[in-house]
């Protein structure tokens, strides 16, 4: 089961905006998706009561009695929006689940520095130097024609990290967000800017976007 963890300690970086299409692009492709909520805030449990009936379907957490959260029974793909002042035992949990890594970033000098440590460590983890865990950058809300562009990619370079893709800055994540909806949710045409931003995206995540089969459950976490 393919999961991949949108991650940021910073709060106000986009994380449930990057969970939240991700987990639309994978519905698109027909997959049985849950869209797991870990931020006290609950962001993506909001989004999805706003989401359509019609729209393809995106599952939450089952929380049974004990409330204890497990995955739906038949999940094939899991996104995990986790909360600002990710750390300790909370991070170590998210990094034993996840394939893959998101973690968005602004290109502003303040987003940097409150970031740069949470990279550092994400860059010394064993899982990701061997490989295990894949790891890639997100500009949010970004021209990468601009010096703040230039800005961010210099300091990833310091650190030896990807940077997969820049979204713009657009009011059609806003809008679609107060709809439930995601770029993968209406005409192509309206939004074409912005799928191609996302391309590389989705390439980097191969395997995961066509998977249903692993090993790795997100179970036995408390709500």
């Amino acid at each position: 089961m393919p999961v991949v963890a949108i991650a940021n300690p910073k709060g106000g970086v986009g994380k449930s905006t990057v969970a939240t299409n991700l987990a639309g692009y994978f519905a698109r492709q027909g997959h049985a998706v849950m869209l797991g909520d870990t931020d006290k805030q609950q962001s993506s449990r909001a989004w999805l009561a706003l989401r359509p009936q019609a729209a393809p379907s995106i599952t939450t957490w089952d929380i049974n009695a004990d409330h204890i959260a497990r995955p739906p029974r038949g999940t094939t793909h899991v996104v995990l929006d986790t909360p600002a002042g990710l750390h300790g035992w909370r991070f170590n949990d998210v990094l034993k689940l996840a394939d893959h890594v998101i973690v968005p970033v602004q290109p502003s000098m303040f987003d940097i520095l409150a970031t740069q440590d949470f990279l550092r460590k994400l860059a010394d983890e064993k899982k990701i130097r061997h490989g295990e865990v894949k790891l890639g950058i997100v500009g949010m809300r970004v021209d990468a024609r601009t010096r703040a562009a230039d800005q961010l990619q210099r300091f990833i370079e310091q650190l030896q990290l990807p940077v997969l893709t820049y979204l713009r800055d657009t009011q059609n994540y806003v809008q679609l967000a107060a709809h439930g909806l995601t770029l993968w949710d209406i005409a192509p045409s309206r939004v074409a800017k912005d799928l191609l931003q996302w391309e590389p995206v989705t390439r980097w995540l191969g395997g995961a976007a066509g998977s249903t089969a692993g090993d790795k459950h997100p179970d036995g976490a408390t709500s």
